[in-house]
């Protein structure tokens, strides 16, 4: 009896506690819902009683460095269905089926989907959605938006770049400061009932959009016209592969102009121009090699260009004075290895000077010899060819080079004439840049600066400077030596007249060796004592004639041509017509 008495006790407490128990989770789930999560709960209450239609803000704008406007907006509309406040469901399916021009199962998909707000399409021109407006269906929603749209279609299309559908910068300089260019969007604020619909003459809360920063840049309209007619040209002249050029003031870095041809439309940037259907695999990838920006982002060898900074790192050494004779047979003979002279036949005796004027590899294999390949990689470093130049695009390639203890004879000796390792067009310019500009390492770049008049913001915008990377001294025996390789050796057709230009050629050959492919390329600044302008011309797999003194070298006295008086330089003497 006792023992029934326990176990009904024992029985009782465990409901007991069971209930205490209970009664303890509730209350503290009351406590939190109640007090923790009362702040997410009322915003979930007041939804029910709100709808809420985001307005777009509008992109900032960007401008060249003359404040002329290379990516504008253009203003366009989103249309939008909700379901429950349709009132003639056919009308509204067959109108926005005709005026969108969508098929009518698409449209009706969408109204028929029961869902707060269904979009049925965006970028609408505003003479179609006027005409929506003025059809006043119910549940149909017109709200306003903006289109990128670039005035000068393909112009510095790799550069600039785009934004996508919903104004996101995709590519260059609209991805690079897209958090900058976006802005704030709004919003518009309609009450509804219990059953989500608005309430008819209840006033909008409509919270005005920030428009996006304005961005100011590097980039020059007109020289970047005329660099690319000029690649044009001589792309369709040599039946070219592609054409690269860029233009830059050594002294900050700022790029004047940037050419990757063949370039495309920004107003229509997923165009494929492709006669087979591709995959949708098969249409990214062509996308992506489209949309490349070959300066920033494909590395080559540079070949006989690079002796710039071959020959800058001997003098600043003092390995090697201006006036130290060298032979050339032709050919030099590097342990095992027979490495010829582009002039087969030899240039026999020659200085140094001469050595960089004739662009002769035996001189370079033997000044790179005095150097040693410590000393070698020591300037390389300080000529920053090792890192990326932090350029303000993304998708920068970095330098493919030998590590140093892999590095023998030959490979010294190949390296000193820009062969056996990899940069790209825009790394090896701003390593020159330091060369003739008394010794700074200045980082490329193409934003100047953002602004947005409404809040009185300006910002300037800031990039890194690299000092005592070469003495004056030394910068200024080699813009004389590059001077006279325009006035005396291998870059005569790169001369301009009425000014003193600076200059180095190059042909390299692409791997494999045996494709019997080559690019070729010349570097060229002026004026050569004080230059405001730096450029480069890189012209792949060109037929018939591939040396860069050649047909590269042409470019350059055009470009230099052209830019110089543009830019303020004076001719010392009167242009012959």
């Amino acid at each position: 009896m006792r023992n029934c008495k326990t176990a009904q006790k024992q029985r009782i407490f465990f409901v007991f506690v069971i209930v205490i128990l209970c009664s303890f989770l509730l209350s503290a789930r009351l406590v939190y819902l109640m007090v923790i999560k009362a702040d997410h709960y009322a915003k979930k209450a007041k939804e029910v009683q709100q709808r809420e239609r985001a307005i777009k803000a509008e992109r900032g704008k960007i401008y060249d460095r003359n404040g002329i406007l290379i990516a504008a907006n253009k203003p366009v509309s989103t249309i939008s269905v909700i379901h429950n406040q349709i009132k003639d469901k056919e009308t509204v399916i067959r109108n926005l089926s005709v005026l969108l021009d969508i098929d009518e199962e698409k449209v009706r998909k969408r109204v028929e989907k029961k869902s707060s707000r269904e979009k049925i399409k965006s970028n609408v021109e505003k003479n179609i959605s006027d005409q929506i407006r003025k059809l006043n269906m119910a549940g149909v929603m017109v709200d306003e938006d903006y289109k990128r749209y670039y005035p000068y279609g393909s112009l510095a299309s790799k550069v600039i770049g785009f934004a996508g559908g919903d104004n996101q910068g995709i590519l260059g300089l609209e991805a690079t400061y897209d958090s900058m260019l976006a802005g704030q969007d709004g919003s518009i604020l309609t009450s509804t009932n219990a059953r989500g619909i608005e309430i008819e003459g209840a006033v909008e809360n409509r919270i005005e959009p920030v428009a996006g920063n304005d961005l100011y840049c590097s980039l020059d309209v007109n020289l970047q016209k005329f660099a690319q007619q000029e690649a044009d040209k001589v792309m369709k002249a040599k039946k070219a592969k592609n054409v690269r050029i860029i233009m830059m003031n050594p002294q900050d870095g700022q790029i004047y102009a940037m050419v990757n041809l063949p370039e495309f439309d920004l107003n229509d940037p997923y165009k494929t121009d492709q006669k087979v259907q591709l995959s949708e695999k098969g249409t990214q990838d062509y996308l992506n090699q489209k949309w490349r920006n070959h300066c920033v982002s494909d590395t080559y060898e540079p070949g006989s260009t690079f002796k710039v900074i071959t020959a800058a790192s001997a003098l600043e050494a003092n390995v090697v004075k201006l006036n130290d004779t060298f032979q050339c047979p032709g050919y030099k003979v590097v342990e095992d290895r027979r490495i010829r002279c582009h002039k087969t036949t030899g240039h026999g005796t020659e200085t140094f000077v001469q050595g960089v004027q004739n662009s002769c590899n035996p001189v370079f294999m033997e000044v790179g010899a005095r150097l040693g390949t410590e000393r070698l990689f020591q300037y390389i470093q300080k000529f920053g060819v090792l890192e990326k130049t932090g350029i303000d695009l993304s998708g920068e390639a970095a330098t493919i080079m030998h590590q140093k203890k892999n590095v023998g004879a030959v490979e010294l000796a190949t390296m000193t004439f820009g062969q056996s390792f990899q940069l790209t067009p825009l790394r090896l310019l701003t390593s020159v840049s330091a060369v003739i500009n008394g010794g700074r390492l200045v980082t490329p770049h193409v934003g100047v600066c953002m602004e947005n008049i409404q809040q009185s913001y300006v910002r300037k915008l800031k990039y890194k400077e690299k000092a005592d990377v070469l003495s004056s001294q030394t910068s200024e025996t080699m813009k004389e030596i590059l001077a006279s390789v325009v006035s005396e050796g291998s870059g005569k057709k790169a001369a301009v007249s009425g000014y003193d230009v600076g200059a180095k050629t190059g042909t390299s050959e692409k791997l494999p060796r045996s494709s019997n492919k080559y690019i070729a390329s010349t570097l060229g600044f002026a004026p050569a004592k004080n230059p405001i302008v730096l450029a480069i011309v890189l012209i792949d797999e060109p037929e018939g004639i591939y040396y860069g003194g050649q047909i590269a070298a042409p470019v350059i006295s055009k470009l230099l041509d052209n830019a110089l008086p543009y830019l303020g330089a004076k001719r010392s003497v009167q242009k012959k017509k």
